[in-house]
């Protein structure tokens, strides 16, 4: 398998809306329709804050998984933070370094643009995930997220 990553472009939709409800369908949730439409309106949206990236088996092959994220600021520093908001990588691509090779190439794209982290959330029981996320970050950082919910 070759992992090759390259920004979301209008020709992944297929491929990117299903690795998404993946996703949700791992985390419980259940998007309307319009949601996702207008997720994927803005990752498509030069001007938008949100991006995201397919990662494939070789160069136009089959989706392995996807990345989404959003560039802000923030009040402590001059530099971009990059949020990676979902992460996902299909079940049958998984513990092949799929998700490992976007994390690095989020990093390494925010080192080449100067941004000052790349950070990302995921659930206390995702086991998984958090063994691949304590290796490539080195741990946690100390801070519990709180989340006042709005709507």
């Amino acid at each position: 398998m070759e992992i090759v990553i390259a920004p979301a472009g209008p020709a992944d939709e297929a491929d990117w809306r299903r690795m998404f409800a993946g996703y949700c369908a791992f985390y419980r949730v259940d998007l309307a329709e319009a949601t996702v439409a207008e997720t994927w309106r803005r990752i498509l949206d030069p001007a938008e804050p949100t991006h995201g990236l397919i990662a494939r088996d070789g160069v136009g092959g089959p989706p392995l998984g996807l990345t989404n994220y959003i560039l802000h600021q923030n009040t402590w520093s001059p530099l971009t933070d990059c949020y990676l908001e979902d992460l996902f990588t299909l079940p049958e691509a998984r513990g092949r370094g799929v998700g490992r090779a976007l994390i690095e190439r989020l990093a390494s794209m925010g080192r080449a643009a100067g941004w000052r982290r790349v950070y990302w959330l995921t659930a206390e029981d995702n086991t998984t995930a958090r063994r691949l996320y304590d290796a490539v970050t080195g741990g946690r950082d100390g801070f519990i997220r709180y989340s006042m919910r709005l709507d």
